[in-house]
Parts: C-alpha cells; structure tokens; sequence
C-alpha cells in the first residue's frame, strides 16, 4: 500500500490540487460578478460588524480567485492549501452559527441566489459536509503538497520528500 501511495501521491495532490482550483473558480468568479450579492450575503449571516461587511464581501472573491490561481499553478501549494483549508473552516463556522441561530439564509457560498431557504436544515447539512469533504482534500494537499505539473516543481520550491506518505 506505501508503495503505491508512494507512486501515485504526485498524481493524487495534482487532481486535489486542480480540483480545489476549480471549486474556488466556481464560487468566486460569481461573487465577483454579483459583488453586491456577495455583500448582502455575508451580512446575512450576522456575524461580522456591519463596518467590516463590504470589504469583507468585496475581498472574498479576490481571495477565493488567488487562491485558485495559486494552485492551478501549483505555486506555494502548501500554503495556498492551507488557506483553503482556513477558509472552509471559517465557512463551516459561519454555517454553523446561522444554523444555531436559526437564520434561514442563503448562504452565497456559490454566488447569491438572493433567496431564503425554506427549510435550512436540510441545506446547511448539505453545506456542512460539502465543505467538510473540501476541508479533508485540502489538508490532503497541504499534508503532500508534492505535485505533478506544479509550478513548484519546476521552481525547485516543492519540499524534498523525505518519507512516502503515511
């Protein structure tokens, strides 16, 4: 089994890496696009003070883009995972809260639909393990961030492997 980890842990980061790009370009580019609903949706969830909801709502995409960027390209690819997993930890607990609170909102994570959820439950579930699947990839990737067709690589930057993958 550590042989073939050993083998295919190159491929495997390089299709979670690529994977996770493609899940920030999805729900980036459209909070980019709807700027204003992006707003409106972070100051649904009543977390932040209304002060830090525009930049935080402006900035979100920008975020979410570069970090898509970063790991399209595989450069900094640890890091840049590990901003991801820090991200979906911060949306995990701001699903968590509006749940707690009862807040039946949509929660923007994909673009704003500008709509309720009529039964939340339901949906913040769906929410909650979706991003907790996204979280464990992008530790996965953080844990090896060794890649095939990384930037890294070509810049000498990836970490030298010492172990195969455990």
């Amino acid at each position: 089994m550590i042989r073939f980890l050993t083998r295919w842990q190159p491929w495997l980061t390089a299709g979670g890496r690529l994977f996770l790009a493609g899940v920030f370009v999805l729900s980036g580019w459209p909070k980019l696009l709807d700027a204003e609903g992006t707003v409106r949706s972070v100051r649904a969830f009543q977390i932040l003070p209304e002060a830090l909801v525009p930049a935080f709502g402006y900035a979100l995409p920008v975020v979410e883009l570069a970090v898509a960027g970063l790991l399209l390209a595989g450069l900094f690819t640890r890091y840049a995972a590990l901003v991801f997993a820090g991200m979906m930890l911060m949306f995990l607990g701001g699903i968590g809260a509006a749940w707690a609170r009862g807040l039946e909102i949509d929660c923007g994570c994909f673009g704003s639909t500008g709509t309720l959820v009529n039964d939340p439950v339901p949906g913040y579930i769906k929410d909650i393990i979706r991003d907790t699947a996204f979280l464990a990839v992008a530790l996965m990737v953080a844990r090896w961030p060794r890649g095939v067709l990384s930037a890294d690589e070509a810049l000498g930057l990836a970490p030298r492997r010492t172990n195969p993958p455990d």
